[in-house]
């Protein structure tokens, strides 16, 4: 497109031109070129505005575009992390020194003025000169720091090198893995790249001496540094006008890992929860028949407990997947419902008004028989009026067939214990229907399930926190 000729009429400097598009832009630049007054002598005596303003004269310097070479232009790169904090659980802020190295040879001022030393400037200098427009990838929020003014620093050698140095507070993104909050470990990135030349154009590239400089009294809000690295990548950038891709994009990566800090939900979360557990137990020191304390102080726990649990996951993100936090509260909710669930059992037996009849006491048969005390006995019955029926099976058997010597069965005599003559028989064993049944009332079972309760429900808990704090440190 741009190589059609066609004709075009154009004012310049006061005069009318007439011609095709490459002759056109030709006169303009030597018409442009012949407006640039040539460099003074003296020039080492000129104040350093009235220097640069002829240096960087639009005739001579054009700032919206890169230093003119075949190769890309190589963009030196150097942080200073200032501070780091944590604004919320997948954002994080930070304020930071960014210095910037490049060579321009437009600004190559060494012939021109051999006495001069190295220029220095702000913002003024800074809208007459080029410098690399470079933006973090993953930010929401970024603006140059300063108080009346921007902290921005210019600093140019003779030879044209240039040193961009400005302060910059930056909010910005990071993907979080929650799994097992809050004694989760982190890695987050700062990504920087060239927003408006692509990498045939621009490349950028850490400083091999002290590429980032962290704070010896940096501390980060919840988190504690553990490690830093930077490393060298290619981004692309989306074309929004074609909705393609475009060639890839010099970029650099900061990356540091942060390990957060359980202290402060230590003593916020997890112990007041085992307090409301362990205050659920209280119950079992209560009469079962007390039903307004009981119920008031299972319910008061559990309330406490879920709102505890609530201040907590208010400010975190809805992920798909359950965190450690969650793993603690369920396994808590848990035991406190059964605190209650163990209260409305007792409370029900203690209101029976038949006595509980067992076996013998033992806690199979206590809870067996608290459970279904009229089915085991029923059970039993119907035992041993089988075993009855089978004996007189056997009596009726016998009688008609003879006795066991005509069956030619052997028998064996067994000598009763402490019969000095050996004609003593054992005792006969006594039949299950002659078994005598124990007896305990609805209250001392009630009782007796509150004492067991008050050893089993802590020795959980103990078994449920050696695998729960495993889970967090080792799994």
């Amino acid at each position: 497109m741009w190589n059609m000729k066609f004709t075009l009429v154009v004012l310049c400097g006061g005069w009318i031109t007439i011609g095709t598009s490459e002759a056109i832009y030709e006169r303009i630049y030597e018409n442009i070129s012949s407006t640039c007054h040539p460099f003074e002598p003296h020039l080492d005596d000129l104040t350093q505005e009235d220097f640069i303003s002829q240096l960087t004269h639009s005739c001579r310097y054009d700032h919206l575009s890169r230093p003119p070479s075949s190769l890309p232009v190589q963009v030196v790169f150097q942080i200073d992390v200032k501070h780091i904090e944590n604004i919320g659980n997948t954002q994080f802020k930070t304020h930071m020194l960014v210095q910037t190295h490049f060579r321009d040879d437009r600004l190559n001022f060494e012939k021109l003025s051999p006495n001069r030393g190295m220029v220095v400037g702000q913002e003024a200098l800074k809208a007459k000169i080029w410098v690399p427009h470079l933006f973090i990838t993953n930010e929401k929020t970024s603006y140059l720091m300063g108080l009346d003014r921007k902290d921005v620093f210019i600093q140019i050698t003779p030879t044209g090198h240039v040193s961009y140095s400005y302060r910059m507070t930056a909010t910005f993104y990071c993907s979080m893995n929650l799994r097992k909050f809050p004694f989760d470990q982190q890695v987050c990135q700062l990504i920087w790249s060239s927003w408006v030349y692509n990498e045939t154009s621009l490349q950028l590239q850490w400083s091999k001496n002290d590429p980032y400089i962290v704070s010896d009294d940096l501390q980060l809000t919840e988190f504690s540094l553990d490690g830093i690295s930077v490393e060298y990548a290619k981004v692309s950038i989306s074309n929004s006008s074609s909705r393609e891709w475009k060639d890839p994009h010099s970029s650099l990566i900061f990356t540091f890992q942060l390990k957060r800090e359980a202290g402060y939900y230590i003593l916020e979360f997890f112990l007041p929860s085992i307090f409301l557990i362990a205050m659920s137990w209280v119950s079992f020191w209560i009469q079962a028949d007390a039903a307004p304390p009981r119920t008031v102080l299972g319910t008061s726990t559990m309330l406490s407990f879920i709102t505890l649990n609530g201040n907590l996951m208010k400010n975190l993100p809805k992920v798909p997947y359950v965190k450690a936090s969650e793993i603690w509260f369920f396994g808590g909710a848990a035991f406190i419902f059964c605190s209650l669930a163990e209260f409305a059992f007792v409370n029900v037996i203690w209101r029976r008004k038949k006595k509980v009849e067992l076996v013998k006491h033992s806690s199979k048969y206590i809870i067996k028989g608290a459970i279904s005390p009229r089915m085991a006995r029923q059970d039993l019955r119907k035992s041993a009026s089988f075993s009855s029926l089978d004996s007189k099976q056997a009596d009726t058997y016998l009688a008609e067939h003879g006795s066991t010597n005509s069956l030619n069965v052997p028998s064996i005599n067994t000598p009763a214990n402490g019969d000095n003559n050996g004609s003593g028989s054992a005792n006969p064993t006594p039949n299950p229907a002659q078994q005598t049944w124990a007896e305990m009332t609805p209250q001392e079972v009630a009782i007796w399930i509150d004492r067991k309760a008050r050893i089993v429900f802590p020795t959980m808990f103990v078994i449920y926190n050696l695998f729960y704090w495993s889970y967090v440190h080792f799994g």
